[in-house]
């Protein structure tokens, strides 16, 4: 994930799903570069999104993808719970800039480890879903643009910054 940020123009299918994945990921964290605590945990809309929930949620959305519906994987989310279902919404009063961002990053990086053997046409192995990794990828690429777009809206909002 880490090393320049474009997006790739050319390569195998995987690497331009991963490339684009990893420019996304790289995009997500710019939007809260230069933040502090309470402007990226600014609710600016009715809903919980807050650039800082972004963040949160996107963690459990790559852990859960990518390692227990890809991989198989019985782990507990870093945010998320069945009893707490918008825990990773919700800025707890332990939550910095710094730790989710650290959080996010190694969930994207221990993502990337769990499927690396795969090849875009295996089946995902958990949770009752009958996907390729080649869907997982562009649903992931969907999902996180989405959110790109979530915080480039809430970053103009906290203090005026525009763009990727």
């Amino acid at each position: 994930m880490e090393g320049t940020r474009q997006r790739p123009g050319e390569g195998s299918e995987r690497e331009l799903l991963q490339g684009h994945l990893d420019y996304l990921r790289q995009t997500l964290i710019l939007k809260l570069e230069g933040l502090d605590r309470e402007a990226a945990g600014r609710r600016l809309v009715p809903s919980q999104t807050t650039l800082l929930g972004i963040m949160k949620h996107s963690t459990d959305v790559e852990e859960w993808w990518f390692r227990v519906t890809m991989n198989g994987e019985h782990i507990p989310l870093t945010y998320y719970t069945p009893e707490d279902e918008d825990a990773d919404w919700r800025i707890e009063p332990h939550d910095t800039v710094e730790s989710v961002v650290t959080a996010y990053r190694a969930a994207c990086t221990r993502a990337d480890e769990a499927i690396a053997a795969y090849s875009l046409d295996d089946i995902t192995r958990g949770r009752g879903y009958e996907r390729t990794l080649r869907w997982v990828y562009l649903h992931m690429i969907e999902e996180l643009a989405r959110h790109c777009g979530h915080a480039d809206i809430l970053r103009e909002l906290v203090d005026g910054s525009v763009g990727e």
